[in-house]
């Protein structure tokens, strides 16, 4: 055997990919945990106001979430994706969440789910 063979065998940890039904526990499991996070400004959960623009989940279980804010001068920008990241580590079976912050496209009231726009009644 050559040492290419032994470094090879030493890495032999596979990553078995996600079922269905484990994506769908996992989904219902982060948007719980998006719904607990709230922009200061408006009584409304980030996941209702339609913040979150992509969420992927890895194999691995890594977490990777695209989001922007109501205004890109938000006074928490520099706080909220922590804020989102914290939450959803809170998961167990999650082993990391990276979050970034996106401007585009902006984000506008149309974005909003029908739940939010009842609570700041906006029909």
């Amino acid at each position: 055997m050559s040492p290419m063979d032994d470094a090879a065998s030493l890495n032999t940890e596979t990553t078995t990919p996600l079922s269905q039904a484990e994506l769908d526990v996992l989904t219902d499991k982060l948007i719980d945990k998006l719904k607990t996070v709230y922009d200061p400004e408006i009584p409304v959960d980030i996941y209702e106001l339609g913040l979150i623009y992509k969420v992927d989940v890895s194999d691995d279980k890594d977490v990777a979430i695209d989001m922007t804010l109501t205004a890109p001068g938000c006074p928490v920008a520099g706080e909220m994706p922590g804020w989102v990241e914290d939450a959803i580590r809170d998961i167990p079976e999650i082993r990391s969440c990276k979050v970034e912050l996106v401007f585009d496209p902006p984000w506008d009231p149309s974005r909003m789910s029908d739940e939010a726009k009842l609570q700041l009644n906006m029909f």
